[in-house]
């Protein structure tokens, strides 16, 4: 029985596993790695942590084992850029989807390009996504993008170690503000807008395309086919198995709301992302609604109440009330459906009555209906996932939050478990690119909510809605 490596190289870590024919994780490694801040607003990492990082997990994900792997598939994360030589040799760290610097640049590139060539991008220009970080490089530090070979994303930088070879696929050029999604190719316009040449990207190939093998002295690695892999949400999305027509909403420290789609169909609105889905180029489309603020916004507010998940959590079991503040939950700006990094977190309608209780309600409260205007903005793109919607991560364990989305969304959800889609969503490619195949990760369900139809859970929304837009105008 065969047995592929996946490889998923995270923003503060790499989870390496092995994994069956069948889909099943049969062992796993994750190591971390620093995301450096020297100033406010940058985040950075040093890409050599990355590579020291994979092949330490690849060790202990492989120690015991007398039977060698097959293949490698690889996910990583979306935007970063990665200058480095010829070699791959880095001329200066790694700046990473996290960093904010470059919204002067962003703005810059909205105005040149206008709204019908960005929606041919699929996505609005954003701090931290490669092309607005390029630019950013390209006025402040021109040497380092003079000495600078290739511009590649993170987990292409990580496969140019490990077999020399240079490669991205559709899944991640997609996400740089670069690739014209409906030419399927690198955008001469967008290049031009960024003052990025073309000699620095790499060649776009097939997400389940063997691009290499690993050449590393003395690694368990060594030998090994790779795949070219693909992005980590649109990994996630094809480790669940997700085909044109459903969706998921992933729930973690953001949120994540996909809908599979068979063609690009810009998004002209400019408030969703439209991102190639892994595979060939041209095969399908993903159209994902980002959300900031979702458990890091909860986390920051328990930190400034001095509360706990389980206190906000039973303080949301005991319904919402007309009467609580509302809380706008933009600790760091907002992506979908708002793109403003200005965006910022408040409570409005605090009264001498307002309780610690009804402040930690209010949080979810907020959280859920961000959320919600992020759904409305796929739904009006023309990408509606069929129901019941499939509802993952931590946020999908808690019973009273899950009713309170189905209602703030008016769609039934189906809380779900789901281990290692992103990662096993890799090992698929490899298996394919080996010309065979590989299931989705098996998912757990537990049972579906509808809907309620609360009237209040209604008002309260248009309340918060009416109190973001004061906010937008301020």
């Amino acid at each position: 029985m065969r047995r592929v490596v996946g490889i998923d190289l995270g923003t503060q870590s790499v989870k390496v596993a092995v994994v069956a024919a069948d889909g099943a994780v049969q062992s796993s490694a994750v190591r971390p790695y620093p995301v450096d801040s020297a100033r406010p607003g940058w985040a950075e990492t040093a890409p050599r942590a990355w590579l020291d990082a994979a092949l330490d997990a690849a060790r202990e994900a492989l120690a015991g084992s007398d039977t060698p792997p097959d293949a490698i598939g690889l996910s990583g994360q979306m935007h970063g850029v990665v200058l480095c030589d010829d070699d791959g040799v880095p001329v200066r760290s790694a700046i990473t989807w996290a960093d904010t610097r470059s919204g002067a640049q962003a703005r810059r590139i909205a105005k040149t390009l206008g709204r019908a060539e960005l929606a041919r991008l699929g996505s609005a220009p954003f701090p931290g996504f490669a092309g607005v970080t390029l630019a950013w490089l390209a006025e402040h530090e021109p040497d380092a993008l003079a000495r600078a070979r290739w511009a590649l994303q993170p987990k292409d930088w990580l496969r140019l170690q490990l077999t020399g070879e240079v490669a991205t696929d559709p899944s991640d050029a997609s996400g740089t503000l670069l690739y014209d999604l409906v030419a399927g190719a690198w955008s001469p316009a967008a290049l031009a807008a960024c003052g990025v040449s073309a000699d620095l990207l790499a060649p776009v190939i097939a997400s389940d395309a063997i691009a290499g093998t690993v050449t590393q002295p003395g690694s368990v690695l060594t030998g090994l086919p790779v795949a070219t892999g693909g992005a980590d949400a649109a990994c996630g999305v094809h480790g669940l198995g997700l085909t044109p027509g459903l969706g998921a909403l992933a729930l973690g420290t953001g949120a994540q709301l996909s809908s599979m789609i068979a063609s690009p169909d810009p998004d002209d609105t400019l408030r969703t992302h439209t991102f190639a889905a892994v595979g060939p180029i041209g095969a399908a489309y993903y159209r994902l609604a980002a959300v900031q603020s979702g458990g890091l916004a909860l986390e920051r507010a328990l930190a400034w109440l001095g509360a706990g998940i389980d206190e906000a959590q039973a303080a949301l079991a005991s319904g919402v009330r007309a009467d609580d503040p509302v809380f706008l939950p933009f600790v760091a700006g907002e992506r979908s459906p708002y793109l403003d990094p200005d965006l910022r977190a408040s409570w409005q309608g605090l009264s001498l009555a307002t309780t610690r209780e009804a402040l930690l309600r209010s949080v979810l409260e907020g959280m859920a209906y961000t959320i919600a205007a992020a759904y409305d903005a796929i739904v009006e793109s023309g990408a509606s996932p069929a129901a019941p919607l499939t509802t993952l991560g931590g946020g999908s364990r808690d019973v009273a939050y899950v009713a309170l989305l189905a209602d703030a969304l008016g769609i039934a959800l189906r809380p779900a478990a789901v281990a290692d889609a992103t990662v096993v969503g890799a090992t698929r490619l490899a298996t394919t690119a080996l010309g065979e195949s590989m299931p989705p990760v098996a998912i757990t369900a537990h049972g579906i909510v509808e809907p309620a139809g609360d009237a209040l859970v209604a008002l309260r929304r248009d309340r918060w809605e009416a109190a973001v837009e004061e906010a937008r105008r301020a």
